[in-house]
C-alpha cells in the first residue's frame, strides 16, 4: 500500500516538474555568428538593433535565429556592426514568420 502511494507521489511530482519547466527539456545548443538584423543583415523590417544568430549547416544552408531580448541577451550586449562567433543555448519558437531563440546562455568567442 505504501509503495503504491510513493509511486503515485513520484508520478505527480514528475508531471508537475514537466509542466513547470517545459523549456528545460527543449533546450538546444547552437553555434554560429551573432550579427545585427538592422546594421549587418539590412533587414527591411528591423527598426532597431536586433541580435540574430546565423547558423550554417554542413550543406552550407544558413538559418537565422532572432535572439529574444531577455535578461541573458541584455547582459551579453548587442553586437550591432560586429560579427561575433558565439554558442547560444536556448529554446526555439516561431513567431511573426521568424525563428526566435530564447537564450538561457550566450558564450561569445
Amino acid at each position: 500500500m505504501k509503495t503504491m502511494q510513493i509511486r503515485r507521489l513520484t508520478l505527480v511530482a514528475a508531471l508537475v516538474f514537466a509542466m513547470a519547466f517545459p523549456a528545460l527539456a527543449a533546450e538546444t545548443v547552437f553555434e554560429g555568428s551573432l550579427v545585427c538584423a538592422k546594421c549587418t543583415l539590412k533587414k527591411a523590417d528591423a527598426k532597431e538593433c536586433q541580435d540574430v544568430l546565423v547558423v550554417t549547416d554542413a550543406a552550407g544552408a544558413k538559418t537565422e535565429y532572432y535572439i529574444t531580448k531577455n535578461d541573458v541577451a541584455r547582459n551579453s550586449g548587442e553586437v550591432c556592426t560586429q560579427e561575433v562567433k558565439a554558442t547560444v543555448t536556448g529554446t526555439v519558437s516561431q513567431s511573426d514568420g521568424k525563428t526566435w531563440l530564447t537564450a538561457s546562455r550566450i558564450e561569445k568567442h
